[in-house]
């Protein structure tokens, strides 16, 4: 509490915190502005058996745009486009050398990326809101509802749709963008983290109308121990011990330092959930389009691929291993065991006890596999919770205490208060001549 009352004291501090509660409300508030076009009371019809507890191939970029998804708002695709391109654009590093060439570029080379990812979002936000208006349209986008949706379905008033669509989408980059520069954190983090904790009483007050106050208390005590053990290991890191050597540069000796390389024990972050979860999407999305809902094929993916009522096993040990496969693969991109070993070389740097070059490289890739193992448990233990809670408490697929909606809040809640404790002592640090 005094680390909060000495924020709120500080002059720029707080023009900080406040810039950026600001810019949390104006996102909260488009929220609930309806796209021009939609016929809003008949959406929120359709929408509610679909909040109450059904399941939707979008249910998680509904989870991530705070809701506004199947309110068809002018933030429906929320910051889903801006993620999407960020790991389309990150990835895309190790197929395409003018990215990794920019990367390496420093600062100069990373505005040019960003760039990049910018255009990228948009033409990814004109593709999203063209499929989501093309699934209304048919019928897929509310399964089972009848009401017209759509009442204008001419030409004009869709371009202007999917153009309100996009333009949200534009929007809410620029401000995650703002928050990054002039508030406090990552923009793009909290604008997730402010969707995402939004759900949470919903969530939590549908388990209490369905259950009653013994589960709702016992679902609280389970989701704040769930939430202790996730700090730990979120915070958790292995740390490899570098030593650099001494060596003269000019006049002037440098080295003789010791320091050490942090390898967490989630290293991957969220990004494998999501990619499990997308790539699991998939069959679902196919089912919708398909001419005959009583085939066999489209019959077999609703019950053995697809997250409903009855616990499958099948889809519980697919997006396990997509989980654990993603984690591993996302880190072999991101943690370049060869290009660190390469700089520690070339400014003097090994570690005590391994050759530097080709030994530190096997040396760091053997510790990163030994650190993922646990961490690709770790998620797919996390991610399994929406699913258990689902079968067993009747909670609606995208309940929040678990997957990836918890593994953000937990993140960027721990981000934000390291950056909020770091602005701190800057400006109350006495320093020697005090």
């Amino acid at each position: 509490m005094n680390a909060f009352i000495r924020a709120f004291r500080t002059p720029e501090l707080r023009a900080k915190i406040f810039f950026t509660l600001g810019l949390l409300a104006v996102y909260r508030l488009g929220v609930f502005i309806p796209t021009p076009g939609f016929d809003y009371t008949n959406v929120m019809i359709c929408a509610e058996p679909t909040l109450s507890g059904g399941t939707s191939v979008l249910g998680m970029v509904n989870v991530f745009s705070g809701g506004a998804l199947l309110q068809l708002s002018i933030f429906s695709l929320g910051v889903m486009p801006y993620i999407t391109a960020s790991i389309i654009v990150q990835l895309l590093r190790v197929v395409i050398p003018r990215f990794e060439a920019l990367h390496k570029e420093g600062q100069s080379g990373t505005a040019k990326l960003t760039q990049y990812t910018r255009y990228l979002t948009i033409g990814l936000a004109i593709l999203q809101a063209t499929t989501i208006i093309t699934l209304v349209r048919s019928g897929n986008f509310f399964v089972g509802c009848a009401l017209e949706v759509i009442p204008d379905q001419s030409i004009p008033v869709l371009l202007l749709m999917v153009m309100t669509m996009t333009v949200g989408t534009v929007i809410i980059m620029w401000m995650g963008e703002l928050i990054t520069e002039r508030g406090i954190g990552n923009g793009m983090s909290l604008l997730i983290f402010t969707s995402i904790a939004a759900s949470f009483p919903s969530a939590l007050g549908q388990i209490f109308q369905l259950q009653g106050w013994m589960i709702f208390s016992l679902v609280v005590l389970v989701a704040l121990v769930v939430m202790v053990g996730m700090v730990f290991v979120e915070q958790a890191q292995r740390r490899i011990p570098v030593q650099y050597a001494k060596r003269m540069v000019g006049r002037r000796m440098y080295g003789g330092t010791s320091t050490y390389i942090p390898v967490k024990i989630n290293q991957a972050g969220v990004i494998p959930v999501i990619f499990a979860s997308s790539i699991l999407a998939l069959p679902q999305l196919a089912t919708s389009f398909a001419d005959d809902q009583a085939a066999p094929w489209v019959q077999w993916v609703n019950t053995h691929l697809v997250m409903g009522a009855s616990f499958s096993w099948i889809y519980a040990l697919v997006y396990v291993g997509l989980i654990i496969f993603f984690a591993f693969f996302y880190v072999s991109i991101t943690f370049n065991a060869e290009e660190i070993a390469d700089n520690m070389k070339k400014y003097g740097g090994f570690v005590p006890g391994v050759r530097a070059g080709r030994p530190t490289e096997r040396y760091l890739q053997y510790v990163i596999n030994r650190i993922q193992t646990p961490g690709a448990i770790y998620l797919a233990v996390i991610s399994l919770i929406p699913l258990f809670a689902l079968v067993f408490l009747g909670a609606s697929q995208n309940f929040p205490l678990g997957g990836a909606s918890l593994l953000i809040i937990i993140g960027v809640g721990l981000d934000t208060v390291k950056q909020i404790d770091a602005k701190l002592q800057q400006h109350h640090y006495e320093g020697i001549l005090r």
